[in-house]
C-alpha cells in the first residue's frame, strides 16, 4: 500500500516536532526543579518524545484529528477517505449492481474493501494522487466470487473523488472505470454515507 502523505516530508516534521518537544520538556523540568539539569537529560528525553509522536501519527484516531486540523488550514491536502460507501458496479452488458465498501485509511497507508452479493474484493495497493489539482486513487485489488467455483481475479481502477453537494451538505464520491484480467471492464460509482470505518459492508 502507498503512502497517503509525502513520507519524505513527515521524516522531517517528525524530527522537527521531536527536538522543539524534547527542548521544550527539557526546559519545563529545569524550570519546575529550579536546578540546572545536566544537558544529558535532554537526550534521555528524546526517545519518549519519538515514541510520543510517532504513536500518535501512526493511531488512526489521533492521526485522522490531525488530519483534519491540517485540512482546516490547507484544503489542498488529500481528503478523509475513512468510513462506508454504498453505490453501485456498471457492467459492460448494461447490467447493475448495489455495492458496499469501507475504506480505512491513515496517514501512512489505505485500504479498500469492497462487497457486492456476488463477491468480495480485498486491497493489493492503493495509490493517493493529485494530478491537476483533482484528487485521485489508484486502487488495484482482488475479487473471490462466492461461488467457489469460480477463481479469484485481479483488476484495477482509477477513481476520481469529487464533492458532491446534498441538501444536508457535501458528500464525498468516487467513481471511476475498473479494469480486470478477466477482460472484462465496467464502472464503479460509490457515495460516502458515514465516516466511521468500523462497520461491516459484507453481503455474506
Amino acid at each position: 500500500m502507498f503512502r497517503v502523505i509525502n513520507f519524505t516530508h513527515l521524516l522531517r516534521y517528525v524530527a522537527i516536532a521531536t527536538t522543539g518537544l524534547s527542548i521544550l520538556a527539557y526546559m519545563v523540568a529545569e524550570h519546575f526543579m529550579q536546578a540546572d539539569l545536566a544537558l544529558v537529560r535532554l537526550l534521555s528525553v528524546a526517545p519518549w518524545v519519538v515514541l510520543i509522536v510517532i504513536l500518535t501519527i501512526t493511531t488512526r484516531a489521533t492521526s485522522r484529528a490531525i488530519w483534519r486540523m491540517l485540512r482546516f488550514f490547507n484544503s489542498s491536502l488529500y481528503p478523509d477517505l475513512n468510513g462506508s460507501w454504498e453505490g453501485e458496479i456498471a457492467l459492460e452488458n448494461g447490467e447493475k449492481i448495489p455495492a458496499r465498501a469501507v475504506i480505512r485509511q491513515s496517514l501512512l497507508e489505505a485500504q479498500i474493501d469492497l462487497h457486492t452479493g456476488t463477491s468480495k474484493s480485498s486491497t493489493l495497493e492503493t495509490t493517493p494522487v493529485v494530478d491537476a489539482g483533482q484528487f485521485k486513487l489508484y486502487y488495484t485489488y482482488r475479487s473471490t466470487p462466492s461461488n467457489v467455483r469460480w477463481p479469484s481475479y485481479t483488476g484495477s481502477t482509477i477513481l476520481d473523488i469529487r464533492n458532491a453537494v446534498q441538501k444536508e451538505g457535501k458528500q464525498i464520491e468516487l467513481s471511476g472505470y475498473y479494469y480486470t484480467d478477466r477482460k472484462t471492464n465496467g464502472r464503479i460509482s460509490l457515495k460516502q454515507t458515514s465516516a466511521d470505518a468500523d462497520v461491516d459492508v459484507s453481503y455474506y
